[in-house]
Protein backbone atom coordinates (compact mmCIF):
# COMPACT_ATOMS: atom_id res chain seq x y z
CA UNK A 1 0.00 0.00 0.00
CA UNK A 2 2.60 2.38 0.76
CA UNK A 3 4.44 1.79 -2.56
CA UNK A 4 1.40 2.23 -4.44
CA UNK A 5 0.74 5.63 -2.68
CA UNK A 6 4.39 6.25 -3.96
CA UNK A 7 3.77 5.88 -7.04
CA UNK A 8 0.76 8.11 -7.43
CA UNK A 9 3.01 10.77 -6.00
CA UNK A 10 5.13 10.21 -8.16
CA UNK A 11 2.92 10.39 -11.24
CA UNK A 12 0.93 13.59 -10.23
CA UNK A 13 4.17 15.28 -9.31
CA UNK A 14 5.14 14.57 -13.39
CA UNK A 15 2.45 15.29 -14.41
CA UNK A 16 2.54 18.61 -12.88
CA UNK A 17 5.71 19.49 -14.37
CA UNK A 18 4.45 18.62 -17.67
CA UNK A 19 1.79 21.12 -17.91
CA UNK A 20 3.41 24.05 -15.81
CA UNK A 21 4.05 26.99 -18.43
CA UNK A 22 7.57 27.92 -19.65
CA UNK A 23 9.11 30.93 -18.23
CA UNK A 24 7.23 33.88 -18.95
CA UNK A 25 9.62 35.83 -21.02
CA UNK A 26 8.89 39.34 -22.40
CA UNK A 27 7.53 38.66 -26.57
CA UNK A 28 10.50 39.21 -29.09
CA UNK A 29 9.86 40.22 -32.74
CA UNK A 30 12.10 39.21 -35.99
CA UNK A 31 11.55 41.14 -38.91
CA UNK A 32 12.93 40.19 -42.60
CA UNK A 33 12.52 41.25 -45.63
CA UNK A 34 12.24 38.47 -48.55
CA UNK A 35 13.85 38.49 -52.24
CA UNK A 36 12.36 36.63 -55.00
CA UNK A 37 14.95 35.20 -57.39
CA UNK A 38 14.16 31.57 -59.66
CA UNK A 39 10.91 31.02 -57.69
CA UNK A 40 12.99 31.12 -54.31
CA UNK A 41 12.86 33.36 -51.29
CA UNK A 42 15.65 34.26 -49.99
CA UNK A 43 14.99 36.16 -46.28
CA UNK A 44 16.86 39.06 -44.91
CA UNK A 45 17.11 39.99 -41.28
CA UNK A 46 16.63 43.96 -40.64
CA UNK A 47 17.02 45.54 -37.54
CA UNK A 48 15.37 48.79 -38.64
CA UNK A 49 12.40 49.91 -38.41
CA UNK A 50 12.04 50.98 -34.41
CA UNK A 51 11.52 54.71 -35.67
CA UNK A 52 9.72 56.90 -38.28
CA UNK A 53 12.99 58.15 -39.49
CA UNK A 54 14.02 54.19 -40.20
CA UNK A 55 11.26 52.44 -41.42
CA UNK A 56 11.62 49.62 -43.40
CA UNK A 57 10.94 49.98 -46.91
CA UNK A 58 8.62 47.75 -49.37
CA UNK A 59 7.75 48.22 -52.82
CA UNK A 60 4.30 49.12 -53.34
CA UNK A 61 2.50 46.09 -54.99
CA UNK A 62 1.64 47.77 -58.13
CA UNK A 63 0.59 44.17 -59.92
CA UNK A 64 -1.79 43.39 -57.51
CA UNK A 65 -0.23 40.70 -56.42
CA UNK A 66 1.32 40.02 -52.55
CA UNK A 67 4.55 38.83 -52.80
CA UNK A 68 7.37 37.80 -50.55
CA UNK A 69 9.29 40.77 -52.35
CA UNK A 70 6.44 42.83 -51.18
CA UNK A 71 6.00 42.33 -47.58
CA UNK A 72 8.00 42.83 -43.88
CA UNK A 73 7.60 39.31 -42.33
CA UNK A 74 7.45 39.41 -38.87
CA UNK A 75 8.27 36.77 -36.43
CA UNK A 76 6.94 36.58 -32.44
CA UNK A 77 8.56 34.88 -29.87
CA UNK A 78 6.05 34.11 -26.86
CA UNK A 79 4.90 31.48 -24.08
CA UNK A 80 2.99 28.48 -25.47
CA UNK A 81 -0.70 29.35 -25.39
CA UNK A 82 -0.97 32.96 -25.75
CA UNK A 83 -2.07 35.23 -28.47
CA UNK A 84 -0.48 37.40 -30.37
CA UNK A 85 -2.50 41.17 -31.38
CA UNK A 86 -1.31 43.25 -34.59
CA UNK A 87 -2.42 46.66 -35.28
CA UNK A 88 -1.57 48.44 -38.53
CA UNK A 89 -1.97 51.82 -39.73
CA UNK A 90 -1.14 53.07 -43.29
CA UNK A 91 -0.79 49.42 -44.36
CA UNK A 92 -2.38 45.96 -44.37
CA UNK A 93 -1.44 42.78 -42.53
CA UNK A 94 -1.82 39.22 -44.22
CA UNK A 95 -1.21 35.80 -42.70
CA UNK A 96 0.17 34.39 -46.18
CA UNK A 97 1.93 35.88 -48.84
CA UNK A 98 0.38 34.55 -52.94
CA UNK A 99 1.34 31.50 -55.03
CA UNK A 100 -0.36 29.91 -57.86
CA UNK A 101 -3.16 28.07 -55.75
CA UNK A 102 -4.00 30.71 -53.23
CA UNK A 103 -3.41 34.42 -54.60
CA UNK A 104 -3.55 37.28 -52.21
CA UNK A 105 -4.08 40.82 -53.90
CA UNK A 106 -3.94 44.30 -52.95
CA UNK A 107 -7.35 44.13 -51.74
CA UNK A 108 -6.63 40.99 -49.31
CA UNK A 109 -6.14 41.51 -45.40
CA UNK A 110 -7.02 43.44 -42.72
CA UNK A 111 -5.62 46.37 -40.15
CA UNK A 112 -5.72 44.04 -37.55
CA UNK A 113 -4.94 40.36 -36.57
CA UNK A 114 -4.98 37.93 -33.20
CA UNK A 115 -3.23 35.15 -33.56
CA UNK A 116 -2.89 32.19 -31.28
CA UNK A 117 0.05 29.96 -30.84
CA UNK A 118 -1.35 26.99 -29.45
CA UNK A 119 1.27 24.26 -28.89
CA UNK A 120 3.90 26.56 -30.35
CA UNK A 121 5.90 29.44 -29.29
CA UNK A 122 5.92 31.63 -32.34
CA UNK A 123 3.75 33.68 -34.42
CA UNK A 124 4.51 34.96 -38.31
CA UNK A 125 2.69 37.49 -40.18
CA UNK A 126 3.13 39.78 -43.09
CA UNK A 127 2.75 43.47 -43.82
CA UNK A 128 2.76 45.28 -47.20
CA UNK A 129 1.92 48.68 -47.42
CA UNK A 130 -0.09 50.93 -50.94
CA UNK A 131 1.49 54.41 -49.70
CA UNK A 132 4.28 55.87 -49.22
CA UNK A 133 3.34 57.63 -45.96
CA UNK A 134 5.06 55.93 -42.93
CA UNK A 135 2.86 52.96 -41.30
CA UNK A 136 3.26 51.71 -37.96
CA UNK A 137 2.81 48.15 -36.55
CA UNK A 138 2.12 47.52 -33.06
CA UNK A 139 2.56 43.91 -31.74
CA UNK A 140 1.05 43.07 -28.40
CA UNK A 141 1.61 39.51 -25.98
CA UNK A 142 0.95 39.45 -22.27
CA UNK A 143 1.59 43.44 -21.22
CA UNK A 144 4.42 43.40 -23.76
CA UNK A 145 3.93 46.17 -26.77
CA UNK A 146 6.48 46.85 -29.48
CA UNK A 147 5.47 49.01 -32.49
CA UNK A 148 7.59 48.96 -35.73
CA UNK A 149 7.02 51.39 -38.68
CA UNK A 150 6.90 50.63 -42.32
CA UNK A 151 7.03 52.67 -45.93
CA UNK A 152 5.77 52.10 -49.13
CA UNK A 153 8.24 53.19 -52.38
CA UNK A 154 6.27 53.80 -55.47
CA UNK A 155 5.47 51.91 -58.41
CA UNK A 156 6.06 53.07 -61.73
CA UNK A 157 3.62 55.55 -63.46
CA UNK A 158 0.03 54.36 -63.93
CA UNK A 159 -1.51 58.51 -64.52
CA UNK A 160 -0.14 61.72 -65.27
CA UNK A 161 -2.28 64.80 -64.86
CA UNK A 162 -2.12 68.30 -66.03
CA UNK A 163 -3.83 71.62 -63.66
CA UNK A 164 -3.73 74.97 -64.40
CA UNK A 165 -6.03 77.09 -66.04
CA UNK A 166 -8.26 77.20 -68.87
CA UNK A 167 -7.62 80.15 -70.40
CA UNK A 168 -5.76 83.22 -70.40
CA UNK A 169 -5.07 86.41 -72.65
CA UNK A 170 -3.39 86.93 -75.27
CA UNK A 171 0.39 86.56 -75.11
CA UNK A 172 0.60 85.78 -71.40
CA UNK A 173 1.99 82.72 -69.52
CA UNK A 174 0.07 79.69 -68.09
CA UNK A 175 1.75 77.65 -65.40
CA UNK A 176 0.65 74.24 -66.17
CA UNK A 177 1.48 71.70 -63.57
CA UNK A 178 1.75 68.24 -64.35
CA UNK A 179 2.14 65.12 -61.66
CA UNK A 180 2.79 61.56 -62.13
CA UNK A 181 1.40 59.06 -59.87
CA UNK A 182 1.32 55.14 -59.28
CA UNK A 183 -1.68 53.00 -59.36
CA UNK A 184 -1.98 53.60 -55.58
CA UNK A 185 -1.88 57.78 -56.23
CA UNK A 186 1.76 57.74 -54.75
CA UNK A 187 3.52 60.99 -56.21
CA UNK A 188 6.29 59.90 -58.02
CA UNK A 189 9.77 61.80 -58.18
CA UNK A 190 12.35 61.80 -60.42
CA UNK A 191 10.85 61.19 -63.85
CA UNK A 192 11.61 63.09 -67.31
CA UNK A 193 8.13 64.46 -68.65
CA UNK A 194 7.73 65.68 -72.47
CA UNK A 195 5.87 68.54 -73.68
CA UNK A 196 4.30 68.54 -76.99
CA UNK A 197 2.50 72.39 -77.67
CA UNK A 198 0.24 73.43 -80.75
CA UNK A 199 -0.29 77.03 -81.13
CA UNK A 200 1.96 78.66 -78.54
CA UNK A 201 5.18 78.00 -77.28
CA UNK A 202 6.61 76.25 -73.74
CA UNK A 203 9.40 77.04 -71.95
CA UNK A 204 10.59 73.81 -71.97
CA UNK A 205 10.28 70.45 -73.97
CA UNK A 206 11.47 68.01 -70.81
CA UNK A 207 10.49 68.81 -67.24
CA UNK A 208 12.27 66.22 -64.23
CA UNK A 209 9.26 65.56 -61.78
CA UNK A 210 10.12 67.30 -58.48
CA UNK A 211 11.62 65.64 -54.72
CA UNK A 212 11.01 68.28 -52.35
CA UNK A 213 8.54 68.65 -50.46
CA UNK A 214 6.84 71.64 -52.26
CA UNK A 215 7.37 70.24 -55.59
CA UNK A 216 7.50 66.31 -55.22
CA UNK A 217 6.14 64.34 -57.92
CA UNK A 218 5.47 67.61 -60.22
CA UNK A 219 6.76 69.76 -62.85
CA UNK A 220 6.06 72.59 -64.47
CA UNK A 221 5.65 74.15 -68.16
CA UNK A 222 4.92 77.43 -68.88
CA UNK A 223 3.33 78.20 -72.00
CA UNK A 224 3.09 81.39 -73.59
CA UNK A 225 -0.34 82.34 -75.46
CA UNK A 226 -0.20 83.14 -79.11
CA UNK A 227 -3.07 86.19 -79.66
CA UNK A 228 -5.59 84.19 -80.63
CA UNK A 229 -7.07 80.81 -81.04
CA UNK A 230 -6.75 77.91 -78.32
CA UNK A 231 -3.38 76.31 -77.27
CA UNK A 232 -2.97 72.68 -76.89
CA UNK A 233 -0.73 71.02 -74.33
CA UNK A 234 0.61 67.51 -74.53
CA UNK A 235 2.74 65.99 -71.86
CA UNK A 236 4.05 62.35 -71.57
CA UNK A 237 6.04 59.93 -69.96
CA UNK A 238 8.91 57.57 -70.93
CA UNK A 239 7.30 54.59 -71.67
CA UNK A 240 10.18 52.67 -69.58
CA UNK A 241 8.38 55.02 -66.65
CA UNK A 242 4.87 53.43 -67.81
CA UNK A 243 3.42 50.74 -65.29
CA UNK A 244 1.85 47.73 -66.77
CA UNK A 245 -1.97 46.80 -67.60
CA UNK A 246 -2.79 45.01 -64.34
CA UNK A 247 -6.14 43.10 -63.95
CA UNK A 248 -7.98 44.72 -61.34
CA UNK A 249 -6.05 48.19 -61.71
CA UNK A 250 -7.04 51.25 -63.61
CA UNK A 251 -5.74 51.39 -67.22
CA UNK A 252 -2.26 53.28 -67.26
CA UNK A 253 -2.83 56.82 -68.81
CA UNK A 254 1.17 57.69 -70.13
CA UNK A 255 -0.01 60.87 -71.67
CA UNK A 256 -2.45 63.81 -71.48
CA UNK A 257 -3.56 67.05 -73.03
CA UNK A 258 -4.80 70.33 -72.08
CA UNK A 259 -6.59 72.98 -74.14
CA UNK A 260 -5.97 76.44 -73.32
CA UNK A 261 -8.42 79.23 -74.82
CA UNK A 262 -6.61 82.07 -75.72
CA UNK A 263 -8.90 85.05 -74.48
CA UNK A 264 -8.95 88.79 -75.58
CA UNK A 265 -9.48 90.26 -72.03
CA UNK A 266 -9.03 93.97 -73.83
CA UNK A 267 -12.05 93.50 -76.07
CA UNK A 268 -13.83 91.58 -73.11
CA UNK A 269 -13.41 94.00 -71.16
CA UNK A 270 -14.56 97.01 -73.31
CA UNK A 271 -17.69 94.53 -74.23
CA UNK A 272 -18.57 94.24 -71.10
CA UNK A 273 -18.31 97.76 -70.29
CA UNK A 274 -20.65 98.43 -73.44
CA UNK A 275 -23.03 95.86 -71.91
CA UNK A 276 -22.95 97.53 -68.69
CA UNK A 277 -23.20 101.36 -70.02
CA UNK A 278 -26.74 99.79 -71.80
CA UNK A 279 -27.74 97.91 -69.34
CA UNK A 280 -27.57 101.61 -67.39
CA UNK A 281 -29.11 103.71 -70.04
CA UNK A 282 -31.86 100.76 -69.98
CA UNK A 283 -32.18 101.20 -66.08
CA UNK A 284 -32.28 104.96 -66.14
CA UNK A 285 -34.82 105.25 -69.44
CA UNK A 286 -37.13 102.55 -67.07
CA UNK A 287 -36.46 104.83 -64.18
CA UNK A 288 -37.32 107.89 -66.21
CA UNK A 289 -40.89 105.69 -67.27
CA UNK A 290 -41.40 104.97 -63.83
CA UNK A 291 -40.99 108.72 -62.41
CA UNK A 292 -43.34 109.49 -65.58
CA UNK A 293 -45.79 106.94 -64.85
CA UNK A 294 -45.77 107.80 -61.21
CA UNK A 295 -46.37 111.40 -61.43
CA UNK A 296 -49.24 110.83 -64.04
CA UNK A 297 -50.55 108.88 -60.94
CA UNK A 298 -50.10 111.29 -58.80
CA UNK A 299 -51.57 114.04 -61.06
CA UNK A 300 -54.66 111.35 -61.57
CA UNK A 301 -55.39 111.10 -57.89
CA UNK A 302 -54.90 114.75 -56.99
CA UNK A 303 -57.82 115.24 -59.56
CA UNK A 304 -59.89 112.75 -58.26
CA UNK A 305 -59.27 114.13 -54.81
CA UNK A 306 -60.65 117.93 -55.60
CA UNK A 307 -63.23 116.50 -57.59
CA UNK A 308 -64.53 114.14 -54.51
CA UNK A 309 -63.86 116.99 -52.35
CA UNK A 310 -65.92 119.64 -54.78
CA UNK A 311 -68.61 116.91 -54.48
CA UNK A 312 -68.29 116.71 -50.80
CA UNK A 313 -68.30 120.87 -50.59
CA UNK A 314 -71.32 120.33 -52.83
CA UNK A 315 -73.35 117.59 -50.68
CA UNK A 316 -72.47 119.80 -47.67
CA UNK A 317 -73.94 122.73 -49.26
CA UNK A 318 -77.08 120.89 -50.22
CA UNK A 319 -77.59 119.43 -46.83
CA UNK A 320 -77.34 123.35 -44.89
CA UNK A 321 -79.62 124.18 -47.59
CA UNK A 322 -81.96 121.20 -47.09
CA UNK A 323 -81.69 121.97 -42.97
CA UNK A 324 -82.55 125.26 -43.60
CA UNK A 325 -85.40 124.91 -45.73
CA UNK A 326 -86.55 121.97 -43.20
CA UNK A 327 -86.08 124.47 -39.97
CA UNK A 328 -87.91 127.19 -42.09
CA UNK A 329 -91.30 125.26 -42.93
CA UNK A 330 -90.80 124.00 -39.01
CA UNK A 331 -90.88 127.23 -38.28
CA UNK A 332 -93.66 128.14 -40.95
CA UNK A 333 -95.86 125.17 -39.37
CA UNK A 334 -95.02 126.14 -36.13
CA UNK A 335 -96.12 129.91 -36.37
CA UNK A 336 -99.33 128.61 -38.29
CA UNK A 337 -100.45 126.60 -35.65
CA UNK A 338 -99.84 129.37 -32.92
CA UNK A 339 -102.02 131.26 -34.98
CA UNK A 340 -104.39 128.65 -35.61
CA UNK A 341 -104.33 128.30 -31.74
CA UNK A 342 -104.71 131.69 -31.22
CA UNK A 343 -107.99 132.25 -33.88
CA UNK A 344 -109.74 129.42 -32.31
CA UNK A 345 -109.00 130.58 -28.69
CA UNK A 346 -110.28 134.03 -29.74
CA UNK A 347 -113.12 132.59 -31.81
CA UNK A 348 -114.25 130.38 -28.76
CA UNK A 349 -113.77 133.38 -26.37
CA UNK A 350 -116.30 135.27 -28.60
CA UNK A 351 -118.95 132.13 -28.52
CA UNK A 352 -118.21 131.82 -24.80
CA UNK A 353 -118.99 135.93 -24.23
CA UNK A 354 -122.30 135.65 -26.76
CA UNK A 355 -123.73 132.22 -24.63
CA UNK A 356 -123.12 133.51 -21.10
CA UNK A 357 -124.81 136.94 -22.33
CA UNK A 358 -127.65 135.14 -23.76
CA UNK A 359 -127.90 132.72 -20.53
CA UNK A 360 -127.87 135.42 -18.19
CA UNK A 361 -130.92 137.35 -20.59
CA UNK A 362 -132.30 134.27 -20.17
CA UNK A 363 -131.75 133.86 -15.86
CA UNK A 364 -132.98 136.92 -15.67
CA UNK A 365 -136.42 136.21 -16.92
CA UNK A 366 -136.78 132.49 -15.77
CA UNK A 367 -135.08 132.62 -12.43
CA UNK A 368 -136.77 129.54 -12.03
CA UNK A 369 -135.05 127.47 -15.01
CA UNK A 370 -131.22 129.23 -14.91
CA UNK A 371 -128.61 127.99 -17.14
CA UNK A 372 -125.28 127.28 -15.91
CA UNK A 373 -122.40 130.01 -17.21
CA UNK A 374 -119.54 128.90 -19.31
CA UNK A 375 -116.20 129.15 -18.13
Amino acid sequence: MKKLSILVASVLGATVLAVAPASAAPMTVATSTGAVSGGSTTWTTVTTGTSAATAITRPVPEDNSIEDGDVVRFVATVDTGTSVSATATNATIVLATATAAAPVTAASGSASTTIATGTGTTVTFYVYTKTTAVGTVVITNQGTTLTYYVQGTAGKINTVALTGNDSGSTSSVVTVTATATDVFGNKISGKTLTSLIVNGTVDTTTATTGATLTNFGSAEFKVTLPTTGTTTLVVSAATGDIAATVAGFNTPVSSVVKSIAVRDLAGELAASAAALAAEKAGRAADATAAASALAAEKAAAATAKLAAEAEIAKLKAEAVSAKLASDKALADATAEIAKLKADNAAELAKIKASFNALAKKWNAKNPKAKVTLVK
